[in-house]
């Protein structure tokens, strides 16, 4: 039976892994100049991160319900929160170019 305290836990850690997601994807596009290394980055380098947190957190700490199958569960805890992030970043964030001061990266 699946409990309140951890179908909470489990939505704060879909919205951490959220804010993870748009935080990597805003870092990486300050930070380099062309349109598909951001893509490339947000396809494989989140989800990495996005996976181990998912595996320290439903392992060690025990965090989630049972969503009756592996990919279920990549999908809600890697998936969503990737395609989330990412669009909250690119959509509702403005883009780098739009900023006049920022500092020199060298």
């Amino acid at each position: 039976m699946v409990s309140v305290v951890n179908l909470v836990l489990m939505g704060a850690l879909i919205v951490l892994h959220t804010l993870i997601a748009a935080v990597m994807t805003r870092f990486f596009r300050l930070r380099l100049n062309t349109r598909w290394g951001s893509v490339l980055y947000a396809l494989f380098l989140i989800p990495l991160v996005l996976f181990v947190s998912t595996l320290v957190f439903s392992g060690v700490f025990g965090i989630g319900v049972d969503l009756g199958s592996p990919t279920a569960a990549l999908g809600v805890m890697i998936g969503m929160p990737l395609a989330l992030g990412f669009t909250i970043d690119t959509l509702y964030v403005p883009p780098p170019e739009e900023y006049e001061n920022l500092p020199n990266s060298r």
